[in-house]
């Protein structure tokens, strides 16, 4: 937390303490205010975003990653990171906050990062709370139905980028074998939370494509999970911990069938405490709580907090008050997904995309290879669905194309871990950025050149609705 408690701390009579105690202590209300500030900034862009990509008939969702990427990192710095390695004055608004209260650079580096740590769990409870949304808006039955084709379909979508990508790298460009290992892996990674917002805003998420893409996202999300494992191992130690991978396969999957196995048992109980409170909140409450505490399990077996909340979506959808639930989940969304989307946007550092720096050139060289191998192999996934007759293979296979938030955090442990050379580590983010804001807009003349669903299939909303989420 951020926030110095105001108890008195035992160890309160050392000098150090007591001086850093009091120090946060000072800075949190000018924490507070640059949080408040960035959330100015990241609503606004949010929205008049995605009210410029709505009129130009695109996915409002493309609107929030552009708005980020101009409030972020590759233009205004008005929204910045340290992780990207930005420092406290980089920010505008650690600029303007330092002027107003004459704050030395010290604090400002300290107000900065507590400032971004905050931010970012935002983020990260918008992404968990759109998962769940996403459950929720899900058919669990139909889900099941396509269950197996989406498993060809991650399968697919994880070893023909990651084997052409790897071998590419190490033959073309004569790449060592571990950081092209890397890179390779980045390629396997798919944002379920930019796929399944860009379906739902096209009305197309409880049509079988729209069925198949969620559901290879997932079980490609749990693929990644593990090959993360696996190259970290494998950067840190030259070796590859087989228990650990092992651990994370079964973890993974019984966890996931665990809970769609127990929906049942938690629909029931679900229903009966919703029927006994009275109170406001009655049913939006026990939903979070479960909702989070899915996110929570997911997170303390090593998976992802995102897992959890999409199970726990897919478990509630099944329960009579669903439809309710949907409703009041909406505006908690608009509150705090559109913080994820510009967060991503902001992230990006488009300066990578300068050829006049020297250093970027051979990274150019080799996005362009690395662009080309994470579309093809992605797009390829969408003939491998089998006895599906009339279905849209090209809206499948482009559902799966951008990495976002899950790419880049593929390039930042690479990055870390001192595997990646800087040329290799741009190319990754190119390909990164490229994939993540070509895919909606591509996916929507994917869907546009599809017939109707048939009878028994949900119909496509129209995109004017997307605005709204």
């Amino acid at each position: 937390m951020f926030l110095t408690p105001l108890i008195p701390h035992p160890l309160s009579f050392l000098p150090p303490v007591s001086f850093l105690a009091t120090a946060e202590a000072e800075n949190a209300p000018i924490v507070l205010t640059g949080v408040l500030l960035s959330l100015v900034v990241i609503y606004l862009a949010s929205k008049v975003g995605g009210e410029i990509s709505k009129h130009l008939d695109f996915p409002p969702v493309l609107g929030e990653l552009v708005a980020g990427v101009v409030v972020g990192v590759s233009a205004l710095h008005l929204v910045v990171f340290p992780e990207s390695g930005m420092q406290a004055t980089d920010s505008v608004i650690m600029t303007v906050l330092q002027w107003i209260n004459g704050l030395t650079p010290e604090a400002v580096s300290s107000i900065f990062q507590s400032q971004s740590e905050v931010i970012s769990v935002l983020a990260e409870l918008g992404v968990i709370i759109l998962l769940f949304e996403i459950g929720l808006e899900s058919d669990l039955r139909q889900l099941k139905e396509v269950g197996y084709q989406a498993t060809i379909v991650a399968c697919v979508g994880v070893a023909v980028p990651f084997a052409a990508g790897t071998a590419g790298l190490m033959m073309l460009f004569h790449v060592p074998a571990i950081p092209a290992i890397f890179a390779g892996a980045a390629l396997t990674a798919t944002s379920i939370g930019i796929t399944s917002k860009v379906l739902s805003e096209l009305g197309r998420l409880k049509s079988k494509e729209g069925q198949i893409i969620v559901g290879a996202a997932v079980i490609d999300d749990v693929l990644g999970i593990i090959v993360l494992a696996v190259i970290a191992s494998l950067a840190k130690t030259g070796e590859i911990d087989v228990a650990n991978v092992i651990y994370l396969i079964v973890s993974a999957t019984a966890f996931l069938m665990g809970s769609i196995l127990l929906g049942g048992i938690f629909n029931k109980t679900f229903v009966a405490i919703v029927e006994k409170l009275k109170t406001r909140g009655n049913i939006v409450i026990p939903a979070f709580i479960f909702a989070f505490f899915m996110a929570f399990l997911g997170n303390a077996i090593h998976l992802e907090a995102i897992l959890g909340a999409f199970a726990a979506g897919l478990v509630l959808d099944e329960t009579d008050a669903r439809n309710e639930l949907d409703e009041l989940i909406k505006p908690i969304a608009d509150l705090l997904v559109p913080i994820f989307f510009v967060t991503v946007g902001a992230r990006a550092d488009l300066g990578v995309l300068n050829p006049a720096i020297p250093e970027n050139r051979a990274g150019l060289v080799i996005a362009v290879f690395l662009i080309a191998i994470a579309i093809a192999g992605k797009v390829v996934t969408g003939w491998a669905v089998v006895g599906q007759p009339g279905i849209n293979r090209l809206a499948i296979g482009v559902g799966m194309v951008p990495r976002g938030e899950v790419g880049l955090v593929f390039a930042g442990i690479g990055s870390a871990s001192g595997v990646l050379s800087k040329p290799l580590e741009a190319a990754i983010i190119i390909m990164v950025i490229l994939t993540t804001f070509l895919a909606p807009p591509f996916l929507r003349i994917a869907f546009g050149k599809s017939p109707e669903p048939p009878a028994g299939e949900s119909a496509p909303e129209p995109v004017a609705v997307a605005g709204e989420g």
